[in-house]
């Protein structure tokens, strides 16, 4: 008799206690394992924007380098450098390799980096024709301390404000970007520097 009663006794259900602690338990292991998972892809989803942004941005320096290095002669007469700031400058060069020179400004507007293309047209050529612009890199936090153009003579001296084209050999380029100023990791900041080749003899 007593062996058929420990047997019941062993091979009952949970209880209503342990049936609450089970699924207590489970409940708190389902949400720290999902505040875990959102964490992580937060994080994660984070860095990749940033390293997207870094990567678009290092594309828009050489980019502007590529095509400050060849400035030229307009295919109206006008000087390789028409107009510079610290945020924007205006010049001539061929980027797409037709006999034609086109006017090309790089300018950084609301934390966005653009590059404009205005093709010459007409006998005499004029650059009175449709301005391409797009977009070179996005998430540009540049401080007011850090200009995106800087201008140096031949010498290697930085020419002072305001700058006079004549004396500009060669252009320095920064660009800082981060696709969250209130996170980490820090911002990212991408330099590059362009000699005129085809002044550089004339100066």
């Amino acid at each position: 008799m007593s062996t058929l009663h420990s047997y019941r006794k062993r091979g009952r259900g949970f209880t209503l206690i342990e049936t609450i602690i089970v699924v207590a338990v489970t409940a708190l292991v389902s949400v720290t394992l999902g505040s875990l998972l959102v964490y992580f892809y937060k994080t994660n989803a984070y860095a990749l924007e940033q390293a997207q942004a870094v990567g678009q941005a290092r594309r828009g320096v050489e980019d502007a380098m590529r095509y400050l290095r060849e400035a030229s002669y307009g295919s109206d007469g006008s000087y390789p450098i028409k107009s510079v700031a610290t945020s924007t400058v205006t010049f001539y060069a061929n980027v797409d390799n037709d006999p034609a020179i086109e006017r090309i400004t790089y300018s950084l507007k609301g934390g966005t980096f653009y590059r404009a293309v205005t093709k010459s047209t007409g006998n005499p050529p004029a650059y009175t024709g449709t301005t391409a612009t797009s977009t070179i890199a996005t998430l540009v936090v540049n401080a007011t301390s850090t200009p995106v153009f800087r201008y140096y003579n031949n010498a290697g001296v930085e020419l002072a404000t305001p700058v006079n084209t004549a004396q500009v050999a060669s252009i320095k380029t920064t660009i800082t970007v981060d696709a969250n100023v209130n996170r980490a990791p820090v911002s990212f900041t991408l330099s590059g520097g362009a000699t005129l080749r085809n002044l550089r003899d004339q100066l």
